[in-house]
């Protein structure tokens, strides 16, 4: 990243000074002060910036340093090199410029670590948003200062912008004076500056108040006669500055606000309640606020008559069934008031409806601190250390409790909780579902395959995190459990699980907060398995395998809830107004969920035990999917619709007579439709392909595609994964279609004449995954339909297209179209005359980071612009009628709403159009090998009864090629007695079998875990197959002679295609670094 875009972003300024080097500075904890002696009114509060009024820099840089593997300290040691004529000072003093300083401060860090220090990197995220937030408690504290009359100002170090603009992300209206070393030339601790910002105030010393977080700052303040605070923590800080000034600083009740317009309730018949049931008779107004917190049922904080009061109630509206119960929070909270567990004093359960419009509850507030920021900011390491061992122990206590001695033995049913929650959070995001997401629907099938044995029942809080929890403030204590409405009998390590979501969330999540992009160990939080030990010690129990189950289980249920605000957003019936983000949001955790079931599936996989070695298929699970459909919807695959469960998709199959009896049945079918159509079909698809019409399709292929779509043999390739509803495809798994694949692959032919050829079938893929309706509605359905074909557009003659960022081609925006320019090559297809849409790679943004740089735009091949400069050959073969062209695209319009998925999105697009796609180029070509073998060991053979009933044309032959002469002779032995043509034989069986069993694994793990956990799997067959095949392919053209290098045999073309997929799928040296790289990762 260039410097000046590092220091340009808007918003992400920050005040630089000499408190950078704070952290080591720091003596003891809470806050310190240096008293004047002699006392006076004071007028004037002095705040320092970082760690004062924004998060300390040391605790980024040494966060920075850890993610990066840069020596521990590199940071503060380079800036305090020099002292006062170091590069920092004097950056500060705007004696050099920010280039300036990057340079010299990048050669002291790279001097001190002895590698390169990517120091651009360390400023971009020291300058990032989430890092210079303004702590709220000293907003709240400065509005209050300014409220009574006092003046305030802010003294900073810091430093000047390439724009010559001083870096100040703060808002300057909250301030009378400014003062920052940049403008003055000067630096804390230098005295000439406090005094320069007293005499802008017009203030004698003992009239203000300075904050600072660093020693000397402080201790220089003081000895001129300032009143001064040492700061460790800002909500410490406030609280000694409250007692300085003499009044509050944090007025109203933390965490509350107005009532939201469509959250209110009437006021007067609450009153009338409220006096009734406290027994008082009060004349004064009842205040109400409502808790910024509480997605689902929505809570209110109540004073009347000097009582401090919490009223939690259902949402208004229709709800979803067995949601928002109130009535069991009331009751296990009562049950609980003398078991131990802390919890808030309930007062009355009021089923009135009449009173405020729906059902409610009324508990006693209890006053205390609520960690909304799971990261606990401004709190020490061992601070936060004991805030979540805290948090840990009132869980165990919640978890000890008996049931019936607190009369709650019926409170849930005893037994198959898990099961019946995945039901009822399966039913709760049905009910609310609003769109189909692809990682929901892969977890509603796999949850119930994967169930864990319940091994205790307890009582259950079922929505247990750290903003449920009210802390003591002095001390970490848990004062209060909040939040009981999932309560219910189950499985404790569902809410172990679930208090640890914050590990696996970002910083940046706006409805619940994470920490998942901070360094733990800095934190002084421990992390999510440290965290389960620490929970199975207390309660004596052995860590359990299936915690990722858990896990997993855990971030679905947040999804389904998610959706569910995100639904009663839709109606206003959401009481927090972050409610109307979560319908982007449920995508994203469904997806990490996913991932944790990727990580327990792969972990059984790698369990699971080899029984019947002699038995080619190795099912070890069952399977069951269900066979819903939806009704109305069009099906473009022609396999029936009421297929069984995939029984397949549980165990590795390596025999196609091990696939489920529905997925066997098509294998035969495809079989019988090789032999009876394709091969004998052969002939005169090469003649075709030879003659002077090759450039138009030929009719012969467009009969049998009409042949295969009847006979249910149509869309085979879409996984099921990509499409769960079987809107579009056959629903195979990518271990079955793999089989099929095989079998396609023995014709040079097949793949198109099943609508399941590249580029179409990646292509198509694209739209389903990422395609809107409209592009869906336009170019998918006539892809699916098998009335147009496409290509795709990434290679460039210019640059090394394997690696998809070094694309040059531009995508320029222009009112209501992009424009393209760029030259391409090895574009297949797109000489096809029905080839009617270009999926086109592009840059957008050349400056944007690396991989957001690139985008996928849809362009209709008749728009102008596109210039075919010449068809290209692939060893003398032009590919016909698709071949392969060199294109122009020259000042290409296109409408803006042909973008996919948004500009900076293409690496993403390319790498998961590429997922099921490296499967089937490798089983194609396990199905060249195959048929490679059979035409040598026919060629050698002699002649059977069978291949004379062949010959006369009784039969026709399995494979249309074959050999129509004698066992051949040579120097006095038949072929098939040649030492060195059995052991080719030989060798070619062996190596095609061990590609076979390396690529049905990869497609096994790609179903069980996901692409992502198969990407060892991945680069090794794209390392193994296309080279197999060469080799398989060059013994039997051996085996032939030079008939093996004629048109007269399909070995010529399976060998140039075998030869070309070491560049088309990745040259061989990048997957070979792939491998190397995941293999080192995994074992050191």
């Amino acid at each position: 990243m260039c410097v000046r875009s590092c220091f340009q972003s808007s918003c992400l300024q920050w005040a630089w000074r000499t408190a950078f080097l704070k952290h080591i500075q720091r003596r003891h904890q809470g806050s310190h002060r240096w008293t004047h002696l002699g006392g006076s009114t004071y007028r004037a509060v002095i705040f320092d910036m970082g760690g004062v009024l924004i998060p300390s820099p040391g605790r980024v840089a040494a966060e920075w340093e850890v993610q990066n593997r840069i020596p521990s300290g590199t940071i503060l040691k380079a800036l305090m090199e020099g002292g006062e004529n170091g590069p920092w000072m004097r950056f500060m003093r705007a004696e050099i410029t920010a280039e300036g300083f990057l340079r010299e401060f990048g050669r002291l860090c790279s001097e001190m670590s002895k590698a390169s220090v990517p120091v651009d990197s360390f400023f971009s995220l020291l300058t990032s948003e989430r890092v210079a937030k303004q702590f709220p408690v000293m907003t709240e504290a400065i509005t209050q200062i300014r409220a009574k009359g006092l003046q305030t100002a802010v003294l900073s170090n810091n430093f000047y912008l390439p724009n010559q603009k001083s870096f100040l992300p703060l808002d300057r209206k909250q301030f009378d004076v400014v003062v920052e070393s940049c403008v003055e030339g000067i630096c804390k601790p230098d005295p000439r500056i406090y005094k320069l910002c007293l005499e802008r105030l017009g203030l004698q010393p003992s009239e203000s108040i300075f904050l600072d977080d660093l020693g000397p700052n402080v201790k220089a303040a003081a000895s001129l006669g300032i009143h001064t605070i040492k700061v460790n923590d800002p909500e410490t800080a406030v609280k000694e500055l409250e007692a300085l000034l003499g009044f509050t600083l944090r007025l109203g009740v933390p965490n509350t606000q107005p009532v939201r317009k469509t959250m209110e309730i009437p006021k007067d018949s609450l009153k009338k309640y409220l006096k009734d049931l406290l027994g008082i008779q009060t004349t004064g107004p009842l205040e109400l606020l409502q808790f910024d917190h509480g997605q689902s049922n929505p809570t209110y904080y109540i004073r009347l008559a000097n009582r401090d009061l919490v009223l939690r109630k259902k949402p208004p509206g229709t709800l979803l069934p067995s949601a928002h119960a109130i009535e069991r929070e009331f009751r296990i909270m009562k049950a609980l008031a003398n078991a131990g567990v802390p919890v808030p004093n309930v007062l009355d359960l009021c089923e009135d409806s009449s009173v405020v419009g729906t059902p409610f509850y009324v508990m006693e507030y209890c006053p205390g601190l609520i960690y909304k920021d799971p990261s606990l900011p401004g709190l020490e390491p061992s601070h936060r250390r004991a805030i979540y061992t805290a948090m840990n122990t009132v869980l165990c206590k919640i978890h000890s409790v008996d049931p019936q001695a607190v009369g709650l033995e019926d409170y849930g049913k005893q037994g198959a909780y898990i099961p019946r929650q995945v039901r009822t959070w399966v039913k709760q995001y049905r009910a609310s579902e609003t769109s189909t997401i692809p990682a929901m629907e892969r977890l509603i099938e796999w949850l119930p395959l994967h169930l864990p044995h319940q091994q205790r029942t307890t009582l259950v809080h079922g929505d247990f995190r750290l903003d449920n929890l009210v802390f003591h403030p002095e001390k970490p204590e848990v004062l209060a459990v909040l939040d009981w409405e999932l309560s219910t009998l189950g499985d404790p390590l569902i809410d172990v699980a679930y208090s640890c979501l914050a590990h696996y969330l970002p910083s940046s999540f706006p409805v619940l907060r994470g920490f998942n992009d901070c360094d733990l160990t800095q934190l002084g939080i421990p992390a999510a398995e440290e965290y389960f030990r620490m929970y199975c010690l207390q309660m004596g129990l052995p860590p359990t395998e299936n915690w990722n189950f858990y896990m997993a289980f855990s971030f679905f249920r947040l999804a389904a809830i998610l959706q569910g605000v995100y639904w009663r957003s839709l109606t206003g019936q959401a009481s927090s107004a972050h409610a109307e983000q979560t319908g982007k949001l449920t995508e994203f955790v469904s997806n990490l969920a996913w991932d944790f079931a990727v990580k327990e599936g792969f972990r059984v996989f790698k369990e699971m035990p080899f029984k019947n070695p002699l038995t080619r298929s190795c099912h070890t699970w069952a399977r069951s999917q269900s066979q819903w459909y939806p009704i109305g919807t069009r099906s473009y695959s022609s396999v029936p619709e009421a297929s069984p469960a995939h029984a397949s998709r549980g165990g590795l199959v390596i025999s196609p007579e091990s696939l489920s009896p529905p997925v066997r049945e098509l294998y035969h079918r495809l079989k019988r439709f090789m032999e009876q159509h394709v091969y004998p079909a052969e002939p005169e698809l090469q003649s075709h392909q030879a003659s002077a019409a090759r450039w138009s399709p030929s009719p012969l292929i467009e009969d049998l595609k009409e042949k295969a779509k009847a006979e249910g043999l149509w869309n085979l390739f879409l996984p099921l994964e990509a499409d769960p509803e079987k809107k579009y495809g056959a629903g195979l798994t990518n271990v079955e279609y793999a089989h099929l694949c095989e079998l396609m692959g023995t014709s040079l032919y097949a793949p198109e004449i099943y609508n399941c050829s590249a580029p179409d079938t990646g292509n198509m893929e694209l739209l389903v995954r990422y395609g809107t309706e409209a592009q869906k509605a336009r170019w998918l359905m006539p892809l699916l339909e098998g009335k147009a074909r496409s290509c795709f557009a990434m290679t460039e003659p210019q640059v090394a297209s394997s690696d998809a960022t070094n694309i040059e081609a531009s995508i320029r925006e222009e009112d209501s179209f992009y424009v393209i320019n760029g030259h391409k090559w090895w574009i297949t297809g797109i000489l096809d005359p029905r080839c009617q849409l270009c999926v086109f790679m592009g840059k957008t943004d050349p400056h944007a980071p690396r991989h957001r740089q690139q985008s996928v735009l849809l362009v209709p091949m008749d728009t102008p612009g596109i210039k075919i400069i010449r068809p290209l050959t692939v060893y003398g073969l032009e590919d016909a009628p698709g071949g392969h062209g060199e294109v122009r695209f020259e000042h290409v319009h296109v409408p803006k709403e042909n973008m996919v998925l948004g500009p900076g999105r293409g690496f993403e697009i390319a790498q998961g159009r590429l997922g099921p796609g490296r499967i089937h180029h490798c089983m194609r070509l396990i199905g060249f090998s195959e048929r490679a073998l059979a035409l040598m060991k026919a060629r050698i053979q002699p002649p059977t009864a069978e291949g004379r009933e062949q010959e006369r044309g009784l039969r026709r032959p399995c494979f249309h090629w074959s050999c129509r002469v004698k066992s051949r002779v040579a120097f006095g032995k038949p072929l098939v007695e040649q030492g060195t043509v059995l052991a080719d034989i030989a060798q070619s069986r062996v190596e095609i079998e061990q590609a076979r069993l390396l690529v049905l694994r990869a497609a096994h793990v790609m179903d069980l875990a996901g692409n992502k956990a198969a990407a060892l799997d991945i680069a090794m067959i794209k390392m193994v197959a296309p080279s197999m095949a060469s080799r398989v392919i060059d013994r039997a053209i051996q085996a032939f002679g030079a008939a093996g290098l004629s048109s007269d045999y399909p070995l010529a073309q399976f060998f140039t295609w075998a030869r070309a997929l070491r560049f088309a799928d990745g040259p061989d040296e990048v997957h070979r670094a792939t491998v190397a790289k995941l293999e080192l990762k995994h074992r050191i």
